[in-house]
């Protein structure tokens, strides 16, 4: 009884050294083959700006090709759920935007779980949103705005690229400081928006800077104001929110990379580190900056502390029934 007992146990111990030496093995051979980099959100937005700018030169770092997968849909859900469920081997990451951490907020039953199923590989930037309004639209200040607001509750319409993205959340942010009523026009993405918002649709639209410039420049969308505590180098001349008349009114867009928590520590190292280094390059700042935003300033674990606390900012919201799909 006791030599099938040890027969056992030394079975169990070699499989568990095995493994161990396997894990180790794989982390030194890592990568081997293209790293498949998932975005939450369509082509022309944001989001896919900033996949598309880190992946040349992370996968320079990293010695192999960082490929670009957009999987949009669901704000964000979609792809979450498919990373989440994918190998934890530092193969398939993903790049998302706020939405990561206002999904608990909006979803109770979402097919996966924010902190128990990814890593924060790190922060890439933070971009203000700006107020744009379609020229036919009779308005040209943040105050003119409010004014018409109010004088038709629930009249005028804004839209979004997703219920829960950081156009929604400035979108709710603002009239809920303003005391307004305005319709929520959700989209599956920004550039979906941008062309509706053009288009005369709807009137309507926060905008990321960078994805909106052009047609700022150009006329076919009125810039009211920016949603950062400062101007936009780029915008200079485009008032705050604050000197528009909402008082204490300040968000950001924001986008990072996660990886299946269950991933070896070794790779989600060699990751959080290599994106590190593109993000202190000075061309990745200066691309930053033309977006109209600024690189985000700390290690995987300042960023996962700040998604954390964004988590619990808007969770506070939608208690007060401030934030809601509805």
């Amino acid at each position: 009884m006791k030599s099938e007992f040890f027969k056992v146990f030394w079975m169990l111990s070699i499989g568990f050294l095995t493994a161990g030496t396997s894990l180790t093995v794989f982390a030194q051979t890592w990568p081997s083959k293209p790293v498949v980099l998932v975005v939450t959100y369509p082509p022309g937005g944001t989001a896919d700006i900033m996949a598309r700018a880190i992946s040349t030169p992370l996968g320079q770092i990293l010695g192999t090709p960082v490929v670009v997968e957009n999987k949009p849909g669901a704000s964000g859900q979609i792809a979450a759920s498919f990373v989440a469920k994918s190998a934890p081997d530092g193969y398939t990451i993903m790049l998302d935007a706020s939405s990561f951490a206002v999904n608990p907020s909006l979803y109770p039953n979402l097919p996966y779980n924010p902190e128990r199923d990814f890593k924060t590989l790190g922060m890439l930037a933070l971009y203000p949103n700006v107020l744009l309004v379609h020229p036919s639209f009779p308005v040209r200040t943040v105050k003119e705005l409010v004014s018409l607001a109010k004088s038709k509750p629930n009249g005028i319409s804004f839209a979004s690229s997703g219920n829960g993205s950081a156009q929604h959340l400035a979108g709710v942010l603002f009239t809920h400081k303003a005391k307004i009523e305005m319709q929520h026009v959700p989209y599956k993405g920004a550039g979906l928006a941008l062309n509706d918002v053009m288009g005369g649709q709807i009137p309507v639209f926060f905008g990321s800077v960078g994805s909106t410039m052009q047609y700022i420049e150009s006329k076919k969308l009125l810039a009211l104001a920016v949603t950062s505590n400062k101007r936009v180098p780029s915008l200079a001349d485009v008032p705050t929110m604050v000197e528009g008349g909402i008082a204490s009114y300040e968000i950001y867009e924001w986008n990072a990379l996660f990886a299946p928590a269950a991933a070896p520590k070794d790779i989600l190292q060699k990751l959080s580190a290599s994106i590190t280094k593109v993000t202190q390059r000075d061309e990745f700042k200066e691309r930053v900056s033309k977006l109209g935003g600024e690189v985000f300033q700390g290690d995987s674990e300042v960023a996962e502390r700040f998604i954390k606390a964004q988590t619990s900012q808007w969770l506070a919201l939608s208690k007060e029934k401030i934030l809601s799909i509805d």
